[in-house]
């Protein structure tokens, strides 16, 4: 992976960067997914961060609940029916005992399909190439295009300098001024 990036010092600059990119994205020739920010911590009524902040980790987590207490039903009702004792018409168990059975499935589903989603969502794990700077550390936000067209970077430099960009650098590679 190949990039161009720029180091910004508040979430302002970087707003003001990415509506740049985006405008230019069309006239330079990559796609508007190829613009990455990275910052240390989230920053709330930004649209660069409030684009990542919906997630479906609620209605997957409801989904892994119905599917486990589904489970947890058929699991007590077909192994009562495997068993044919004699009981005289009443349950092998009594319907406390596998309502027992439901809810921990239940929660098991719920559990189990969150930590899937969780890690889906976080990119976990992650053996590739990323795009960090260690001045994201100090609470400088990394703003970059991943795999520009190689006869776009003097223009995307000549963006990022007019945003106000100190330095602009490459990954992998070195800094230009």
């Amino acid at each position: 992976m190949k990039a161009i990036y720029t180091l910004c010092p508040d979430p302002d600059s970087t707003q003001r960067l990415v509506d740049a990119l985006r405008v230019a994205s069309l006239d330079l020739g990559f796609d508007a997914n190829h613009i990455v920010v990275v910052s240390g911590e989230p920053y709330e009524g930004y649209e660069f961060s409030d684009s990542h902040a919906k997630s479906p980790m609620f209605a997957l987590a409801v989904c892994g609940a119905a599917f486990g207490g589904l489970c947890g039903y058929l699991i007590t009702s077909l192994s009562q029916k495997a068993y044919p004792l004699p009981t005289g018409g009443m349950p092998i168990a009594p319907v406390w005992t596998n309502g027992i059975i439901v809810y921990e499935l239940t929660m098991l589903g719920a559990i189990l399909t969150t930590l899937v989603s969780l890690f889906v969502g976080a990119h976990l794990p992650n053996f590739g190439e990323h795009l960090t700077d260690p001045e994201i550390l100090t609470g400088k936000i990394l703003v970059g295009v991943t795999d520009p067209p190689p006869a776009s970077t003097g223009e995307l430099e000549n963006i990022f300098l007019r945003a106000g960009a100190v330095e602009v650098r490459e990954f992998p590679g070195s800094a230009r001024r």
